[in-house]
């Protein structure tokens, strides 16, 4: 939307590199925390009790 607007107003539309990549090691952070620690979590329990685990 607002890359929308900057074009209706002749405005260039300038996103600086590091945001870009910023928000990629972001995504990989979270993701990679989301994916692992529950895992890890899940690791350390005996298999019955994971399975009786809500």
């Amino acid at each position: 939307m607002t890359g929308a607007y900057a074009t209706y107003q002749n405005w260039p539309a300038v996103v600086p590199a590091w945001a870009g990549v910023g928000g990629v090691v972001a995504t990989l952070v979270i993701g990679g925390f989301a994916g692992i620690y529950p895992a890890w979590r899940a690791a350390r329990l005996s298999p019955t009790e994971a399975l009786a685990a809500p």
